[in-house]
């Protein structure tokens, strides 16, 4: 009997996280719009100057266990002016956590003008997929 209620115990401590297991449908991801030939690439963030006049690029979706990220670039020439996230989880938690890791990324971005950058504590999926979709920006840009 004292065996039965461990290994019902164990049983059921073991299937709580398959039940609290959400997958990535993919469908409710928050994207924004392709911009349109001619307008604005993206609006500046509080407290920066405007991109100026560049090009802007797409990078690859990345998708990891808690969801897809892609970043928008701004290139003026081949300078990096602007980072913006532009596809991010879904979920309540990992939205959270890619929104707090966003500004830090793009601070890096533009200052090494690389997808070399430092992952973010507590960010790091958010970071490595941050980085992969920034590369693959630079990489389409030629630069």
């Amino acid at each position: 009997m004292r065996r039965f209620v461990v290994i019902l115990a164990l049983t059921i401590a073991g299937s709580l996280p398959l039940l609290r297991y959400q997958p990535d449908t993919g469908a409710a991801t928050r994207a924004a719009p392709a911009p349109q030939p001619g307008a604005p690439s993206t609006p500046p963030q509080a407290g920066t100057a405007p991109p100026g006049p560049g090009k802007s690029v797409d990078g690859s979706l990345v998708r990891t266990e808690y969801g897809p990220y892609q970043v928008r670039v701004v290139f003026t020439g081949t300078k990096i002016t602007d980072v913006q996230l532009i596809t991010e989880p879904a979920d309540r938690r990992s939205r959270r956590i890619a929104g707090g890791a966003a500004p830090t990324l793009r601070q890096e971005a533009l200052q090494a003008q690389s997808a070399k950058l430092d992952a973010v504590s507590g960010a790091t999926t958010t970071s490595e997929a941050y980085a992969e979709s920034l590369q693959a920006a630079i990489d389409s840009q030629g630069g």
